[in-house]
């Protein structure tokens, strides 16, 4: 993911979270906002329930690879919150459901969009 695509500001999470409905699917909890701007940002958040930093660091890398495989819509902040169901997930489950859910939102360009 390019840092441009990445949403950090702590102010940014608690907006998104207070002011949008979470949409939940297996091990994942998306917050999603609409907003003005020609880009689309990400936040991934990693409990530590989830374990230590090492296993959460390395949940995150996988994420941002998934993430990185396809191209979204622009005009968006999404954040992803990670449940503690992930821990027991191989990493091609965990790529099926996620690009399951942000397909059902609607965030990923559809083929013919990339093509022109």
């Amino acid at each position: 993911m390019k840092k441009i695509n990445i949403l950090k500001n702590s102010r940014d999470f608690d907006r998104i979270i207070k002011n949008n409905k979470p949409y939940k699917y297996k091990d994942y909890i998306i917050y999603l906002e609409k907003n003005t701007n020609d880009i689309y940002k990400f936040g991934l958040s990693v409990g530590k329930k989830i374990g230590n930093a090492v296993n959460r660091n390395k949940i995150k890398r996988q994420l941002k690879s998934i993430i990185d495989k396809k191209d979204y819509q622009n005009n968006f902040n999404c954040i992803i919150i990670v449940t503690r169901a992930i821990i027991m997930k191989t990493f091609k489950q965990r790529e099926e459901n996620l690009l399951f859910a942000l397909n059902n939102l609607n965030l990923i360009k559809e083929k013919e969009d990339e093509q022109k």
